[in-house]
């Protein structure tokens, strides 16, 4: 497998792990300080998109389908396999968890010293006042969902890159 392919699988599964284990410690009282601001957001966005996007035209060109990346990834080494597994298994654990946190509750916001929630039932929507805990849940909960989801992606995105690159190095294989 080529470097461009380590390179590319390790950074997703760097940056994936690093969500994870943010998104883990919403679990801890009180809210993540630096997720209050925009910048998290707006910095996962601009990683995420051109380092999956890349990892999806790598599959695309190497022609690869379910069966020859499941093939693909089994010849990845054991340790590869696990950490990709444990990462993702995490991922869908806190995505869970995190999604049923305060039920239909979500877009915590505080105005003029009051708490509001965006409420998803089906005959209630919009916004409701709600006490202060239950704003901090929901904020938690946000923030969960926040760095879990993007983090299974960069997983998903490494487990690409990886798969491709042991595409692309038994095709050579075999060419030779």
């Amino acid at each position: 497998m080529g470097w461009s392919f380590k390179l590319h699988g390790g950074l997703a599964a760097g940056l994936g792990a690093a969500l994870l284990v943010l998104a883990g410690l919403t679990w801890l009282p009180g809210t993540l300080p630096l997720a209050d601001s925009g910048r998290p957001v707006a910095a996962i966005a601009v990683s995420l998109f051109p380092i999956f996007i890349a990892a999806v035209a790598r599959l695309i060109l190497a022609r690869a389908d379910r069966r020859s990346m499941w093939l693909a990834f089994r010849c990845l080494p054991g340790k590869v396999q696990v950490a990709l597994g444990a990462l993702f298994l995490s991922g869908v654990v806190l995505a869970t968890l995190g999604g049923a946190g305060e039920g239909n509750l979500q877009a915590a916001e505080m105005k003029a010293g009051r708490y509001f929630a965006f409420d998803t039932t089906p005959h209630g929507r919009g916004t409701t006042e709600v006490s202060q805990s239950q704003y901090m849940a929901v904020l938690e909960s946000d923030q969960r969902s926040m760095f879990a989801i993007p983090g299974m992606l960069f997983v998903g995105a490494a487990y690409g890159a990886l798969t491709a690159g042991e595409l692309r190095r038994t095709e050579l294989g075999a060419s030779a």
